[in-house]
């Protein structure tokens, strides 16, 4: 069996086969995705005259590397690492600019590059045979599923998460928590419910202490027995306790208790209201039309909350592998790439400001000399080559072990959890029977990192999930269900 699994002459064998099968469902869909999100850039003109910037189809090229003289060869691996080069490739972004109503011509502008994975579709090594494979200076029994950053072979190492849009529910010293990270086209944001004293407050991007029945007001439950019945009536009398600490009842009055408590002075009804559209639970929506059903939600999140410190429930297991998935190379480059691309001093923001300086001179620039194609590729190759990542990881990029064979196989199926070495977190430590045909029981290292520096088992494999199709069809089975 295992001989079989471990043949990667046979189709679809692979022991890094989900690295590069997420890498490029990244290359091929995410980036796409990504800019569809953004759709368009609008940047002031003077004059009051309007400018829409309508960023159409991703192309990405093969590796290619200018030469002394000026020309663009293509570029292998093997021409990587000798010559200390960065495997890559330019991504180039059709976009139409529509001025005062009128389309132009639209122009195919480079916006930087990505840093390639060996052996995925973009590779040329990936459809080469043996015979090519040596030919080209290339190790025909490589498993690729690394990429070459200045001439350094870099793993970008499976990092261990909580499972998104799934909430977690667990005693907390003297109170209960509600922990969901709400996640919506690779955009995530933590949630965390806490019950003390009968009172349960939520945390969410600026918002931290306030009470949930405040939120589901601003949501729009206006009456008290709106928001009893959202909760359940079967604890009523903690409800009331939650609606009666807060002396708040009218959905204006939690607005302002909201902005209030989170500093916000000006515009605050428009504010609160932004934050409550585009940070509160995204996964559920982030357009105004969709405020009920996420009061309605918080409101299950609050009685199960309650539920827990009443005893009706049982606490999750955080190390339940049910509980965890796992962030491939795909996954973490789109992180990368969003925040570089949509950062406050990122890609869209520099072009605007600097159409904006070319503007004020008297002269509309073409759309390439407004691109700055640095401010991407350097990002993402410094985070590559240095291993600190969004969200404050680091140690995400790695020098690939090449000790031997069975080494770079292990490395490259490395999983690292997010909790801090420096920590004892000993029921994070500790063998888990789901780990069981998952992880491998011995491979992790003595001293601070054990148990949280893990490997994949050698006949595990990692499941990409289901499609947008996959996902509409079963929520629509579910509604049925619902209904009948």
């Amino acid at each position: 069996m295992s001989q079989v699994f471990l043949d990667e002459s046979v189709s679809g064998n692979s022991l890094v086969g989900h690295q590069i099968e997420s890498y490029n469902d990244f290359v091929e869909n995410r980036i796409q995705r990504i800019l569809n999100d953004v759709g368009e850039v609008e940047p002031e003109l003077p004059g009051g005259e309007e400018l829409v910037i309508k960023l159409g189809d991703v192309e990405i090229e093969d590796p290619m590397m200018k030469e002394a003289d000026g020309s663009m060869t293509h570029l292998t691996p093997a021409e990587s690492r000798r010559r200390d080069l960065t495997y890559s490739s330019r991504i180039r972004v059709t976009m139409t600019p529509i001025f005062e109503g009128r389309r132009q011509e639209p122009e195919v502008v480079t916006i930087g590059k990505i840093p390639v994975m060996v052996g995925s579709d973009l590779c040329p090594t990936s459809d080469m045979d043996r015979e090519e494979l040596i030919e080209n200076d290339e190790d025909p029994g490589d498993t690729g599923g690394y990429f070459i950053i200045n001439g350094t072979e870099k793993v970008l190492v499976s990092m261990e998460e909580m499972a998104n849009n799934k909430p977690i529910y667990q005693h907390d010293d003297d109170q209960q928590v509600c922990r969901i990270n709400s996640e919506s086209d690779g955009y995530v944001q933590r949630h965390q419910l806490k019950r003390k004293n009968g009172v349960v407050n939520i945390n969410f991007a600026n918002v931290k202490k306030v009470p949930t029945v405040v939120i589901m007001r601003a949501l729009g439950l206006e009456t008290d027995k709106e928001i009893v019945e959202a909760v359940g009536e079967d604890y009523e009398g903690e409800v009331y306790l939650n609606i009666y600490d807060t002396e708040v009842d009218t959905p204006e009055d939690a607005i302002d208790y909201i902005g209030r408590s989170s500093g916000i002075n000006q515009d605050r009804e428009e504010r609160v209201k932004e934050i409550l559209d585009e940070y509160l639970l995204p996964h559920i929506g982030q357009e105004d039309d969709v405020r009920m059903d996420k009061a309605q939600y918080l409101g299950r999140l609050v009685k199960n909350t309650i539920a827990l410190g009443k005893g009706d429930i049982q606490e999750d297991d955080m190390d339940h592998y049910r509980n965890k998935r796992l962030l491939l190379a795909g996954d973490l480059l789109e992180m990368q790439f969003r925040s570089v691309f949509l950062g406050k001093w990122g890609f869209v923001a520099r072009m605007k400001y600097n159409f904006q300086k070319s503007a004020k001179r008297g002269r509309i620039p073409s759309l390439q000399s407004t691109v700055v194609a640095d401010t991407l590729s350097k990002q993402i190759m410094s985070a590559m080559a240095t291993g600190n990542w969004v969200g404050g990881r680091s140690g995400v990029s790695q020098r690939l072990d090449r000790g031997n064979r069975v080494k770079t196989l292990s490395h490259l199926r490395n999983v690292v959890s997010p909790l801090s070495s420096e920590r004892q977190h000993f029921e994070a430590r500790e063998l888990h029977p789901t780990h069981w045909g998952r992880l491998g029981p011995i491979k992790t290292p003595e001293g601070m990192n054990i148990g949280l520096r893990k490997h994949l088992a050698l006949s595990a494999d990692v499941s990409s999930g289901l499609t947008e199709d996959e996902r509409n069809s079963l929520k629509e089975e579910l509604e049925q269900e619902l209904e009948n």
